[in-house]
């Protein structure tokens, strides 16, 4: 039984050390925490069994710069699961809970960088079927997607998608 809720303070410690575990490095877990400090708005989510943290999403917010302004949406990354229990759901329950929150926010879209076999089961699809590019040059056009949450919003919104300078990093 999986059980997800808020990442609370006193997960912080145990959240690092799943993503360092996940990824094999620490650049995502540095992530985390820089933005925990530095950003307002972010969904940080455990999936907690048998009392133990054995997964974690983030979203935070990204920004598209139009003729029109600034359009703020955010960004799913980084999602870790605990490498000996991946392939069971719990990514996919994690996925789904944060993106069921953000849809009921005002949030316009929700752009990821991932797995191209993996997201699209979510509703993501590629992001340059809507003119939208990532802020990174060798992105793989298959591994960036966006999912448009407000069709009216969005109808003639294209250009590059900027994540938070944290992200800066792991590039």
């Amino acid at each position: 039984m999986i059980e997800i809720r808020f990442e609370r303070p006193k997960d912080i410690d145990e959240v690092r050390l799943l993503n360092d575990k996940t990824f094999g490095q620490p650049v995502e877990g540095r992530i985390v925490d820089k933005l925990r400090k530095s950003c307002h708005g972010i969904l940080s989510l455990v999936a907690i069994s048998n009392n133990k943290i054995v997964g974690h999403i983030m979203f935070s917010p990204v920004t598209i710069k139009t003729q029109e302004g600034v359009i703020q949406g955010m960004g799913l990354a980084p999602m870790a699961v605990l490498p000996e229990l991946q392939n069971q759901g719990i990514g996919s329950q994690l996925v789904k809970e944060g993106l069921g929150m953000i849809n009921n926010t005002e949030c316009p879209f929700v752009i990821v960088l991932g797995h191209e076999k993996y997201y699209p089961r979510f509703g993501f699809q590629r992001a340059s079927k809507y003119g939208l590019k990532s802020q990174w040059q060798g992105v793989p056009d298959e591994a960036f997607m966006v999912m448009i949450l407000n069709d009216s919003v969005m109808k003639k919104v294209s250009g590059i998608v900027r994540y938070r300078n944290e992200f800066d990093e792991a590039i």
